[in-house]
C-alpha cells in the first residue's frame, strides 16, 4: 500500500517527520518497506501539446509524435508509448533535460531522423509508479509552462507498507491513518462528503440471485455530469499513488477507494437504467472487461449484470466495456456493494486478474462505509460537475448474510497477563482500544465486553483483541511495566 504523506497528514496531525512516522507505522504492525521522495522538479520539462501523430512504415514500436512547446514551432519526438492524441497536452523533456536517473536528454535519431526531447511516463519524472504511458495532463495547463510549478506539484514523501491480509482497513488512508492517530493520540479527521440536499427521486432497481455472495448492493444515481479532466490536485494525488487519472468520474471512484477502502463503480446510467441482476455466471459465458480484454468465467464467479441479463462487469473486480463511462455521460449509476470475501479471492485467482478493488474485497471491506463513501464520491466530484445532483431514491438490497454492524468478543482481563506479562484494568484496556473504534463494557467485572467496528473483521476472538492491546501498549514496552 503506498501513502503519501501529505495525504496521510490530512486525517490527523503526523508533523514532518517522516522518519517518525514510518517508525511509528513499522512498530504497529504495518512494516514500513521503503520511502520514496515524488515530486522534485525536474527542470527543463514543459508542458506541450500533441499536434499531430504519424507511423514510421519501418518501426512498428515506436511512432513519430509533433508537439508544441509554446512557441509555435511543430517539435519532433520519437515516442514508444501510444496513449496520447492530438490535442493531450504532455510532458515534454526538453534537450540537455536531466531526469531523475541521471539520463541527459539529447537529440538522438531512429531511422535518421532526430528526436527533440523526450516525452515523459510519471514514474519517468518521479510522480508516480505508472510506466505504461505517457503522462497526459490536465487540458487547462499553459502550454510551454514548467510542469511541475504549473501543477502545483510540490516535494512529498511516499511510504510503501507491507500490510498483512488480516488488516483490510489499513488499504485505505482512512485505516492507516486511524492505527497512527490512536497511538499518538491525535484527534482523527475523516474526509467530510457531500452536504447538499438530495435531488429528486431516481432508482434503478436491484436483484440479487446470489444472497450470499453478495450482501448489500447500493445504486445512487447522480446527473449533472461533465466528463472531463479532474482537478488538478486529484490527479495530482492519484499519480503520486501511482494510479494514472483517467477522467473526473473514474478519479473521483479510484480516490475514494484509496481514501475509504470502499471500492465502487460508477456506470453509465443511460446503459442501466432499467436495473441490475446480481448472479453467477453461466460455464462458460465471457464478458469484455475495461482492460479490452476477453474473460471466459466458470459458474463461480459473481456477475453484475443489466436488466436483459447482459454481463456488465464482474463483481468486486472490473466492470464491462459496454457500460463505461465515455465523453457523452452525463448521468451515472454508482454501485457500492459488499461481497464475500473469499469467493472474490477464488476469482481473482482463476483469472489471473487483480485489482484494486478485488484487493479491498477479498480482505473483507466494510459494509457499513458505503453511506459516507457516496458522499465522498459527490464531493469530490462536484468540484469539476458544479451542477451535479445526487438524487434521493437510492437502491439499497441488503440480505441475510450481511455481517453485522458490531460483533462482541469477550475479553478476560487475567489473559492479557498471561499472553502479553502486563496487567492491565479495563480503563486502561478502554483507553487503548476506544481511539480505534471499539467499545469497552463491563468495566468493572474479570471478563469485559468489547465491541468490534464492522471495518474490524480481523478481530474476532479474544487473542485478536489481545494483540491489539499489544500493538498500542507497545511491543517494545512489553515487560518494562506494571
Amino acid at each position: 500500500m503506498k501513502i503519501l504523506h501529505s495525504w496521510l497528514s490530512e486525517f490527523t496531525e503526523i508533523g514532518d517527520d517522516v522518519d517518525f512516522v514510518a517508525s511509528t507505522l513499522t512498530k504497529l504492525g504495518l512494516a514500513v518497506e521503503g520511502v520514496e521522495q515524488v515530486g522534485v522538479a525536474v527542470k527543463g520539462v514543459v508542458v506541450a501539446k500533441v499536434v499531430r501523430t504519424q507511423p514510421h512504415p519501418d518501426a512498428a514500436k515506436v511512432h513519430r509524435v509533433f508537439v508544441d512547446a509554446g512557441d509555435g514551432i511543430e517539435r519532433h519526438v520519437w515516442c514508444g508509448a501510444f496513449n496520447m492524441s492530438a490535442g493531450d497536452l504532455v510532458p515534454l523533456a526538453t534537450i540537455g533535460t536531466t531526469m531523475p536517473d541521471g539520463q541527459v536528454i539529447s537529440s538522438r535519431g531512429i531511422l535518421g531522423i532526430d528526436s527533440e526531447g523526450m516525452l515523459c511516463s510519471s514514474i519517468e519524472l518521479g510522480l508516480g509508479s505508472d510506466a505504461a504511458g505517457i503522462y497526459i495532463l490536465p487540458s487547462d495547463l499553459p502550454v510551454g509552462a514548467d510542469v511541475f510549478a504549473s501543477m502545483g506539484i510540490e516535494t512529498d514523501h511516499v511510504y510503501d507498507l507491507d500490510v498483512t491480509r488480516n488488516r483490510p482497513d489499513c488499504t485505505s488512508y482512512l485505516g492507516v491513518a486511524r492505527d497512527l492517530a490512536a497511538n499518538l493520540g491525535k484527534p482523527l479527521h475523516v474526509p467530510p462528503g457531500d452536504q447538499l440536499s438530495l435531488g429528486s427521486r431516481k432508482s434503478v432497481p436491484v436483484k440479487i440471485v446470489d444472497e450470499y455472495r453478495c450482501a448489500r448492493f447500493n445504486v445512487t444515481v447522480m446527473t449533472g455530469i461533465e466528463v472531463g479532466p479532474s482537478p488538478n490536485w486529484v490527479a495530482r494525488r492519484l499519480t503520486q499513488a501511482g494510479m494514472r487519472p483517467i477522467n473526473n468520474v473514474v478519479d473521483a471512484s479510484n480516490f475514494v477507494t484509496l481514501e475509504l477502502n470502499q471500492p465502487n463503480h460508477a456506470y453509465d446510467f443511460d446503459q442501466v437504467r432499467d436495473g441490475f441482476i446480481v448472479r453467477c455466471a453461466s460455464e462458460g459465458e465471457s464478458i469484455i472487461t475495461l482492460d479490452g480484454a476477453t474473460r471466459n468465467l466458470s459458474s463461480r464467479e459473481l456477475l453484475i449484470c443489466n436488466s436483459a441479463d447482459n454481463p456488465v462487469g464482474i463483481a468486486g473486480i472490473m466492470g464491462g466495456q459496454n457500460s463505461q463511462i465515455n465523453p457523452t455521460t452525463t448521468a451515472v449509476a454508482l454501485e457500492t456493494a459488499w461481497f464475500e470475501p473469499a469467493g472474490i479471492a477464488e476469482s481473482v485467482t482463476r483469472l489471473s486478474l487483480r485489482t484494486e478493488a478485488s484487493l479491498r474485497f477479498e480482505r473483507g471491506a466494510d459494509p457499513y462505509g458505503i453511506d459516507h463513501s457516496i458522499l465522498r464520491f459527490a464531493a469530490i466530484l462536484r468540484e469539476s460537475c458544479p451542477n451535479l445532483v445526487v438524487h434521493s431514491g437510492a437502491t439499497d438490497k441488503r440480505t441475510k448474510s450481511l455481517p453485522p454492524q458490531t460483533s462482541e468478543v469477550g475479553l478476560r482481563l487475567d489473559q492479557i497477563r498471561r499472553v502479553l506479562g502486563v496487567e492491565l484494568t479495563a480503563t486502561q484496556v478502554a483507553e487503548l482500544l476506544t481511539p480505534l473504534g471499539f467499545s469497552v463494557a463491563d468495566r468493572r467485572k474479570s471478563t469485559v465486553k468489547i465491541s468490534v467496528p464492522s471495518y474490524r473483521p480481523d478481530c474476532s476472538v479474544e487473542i485478536d483483541i489481545i494483540e491489539e492491546i499489544a500493538r498500542h501498549f507497545g511491543y517494545d514496552e512489553l515487560g518494562k511495566k506494571v
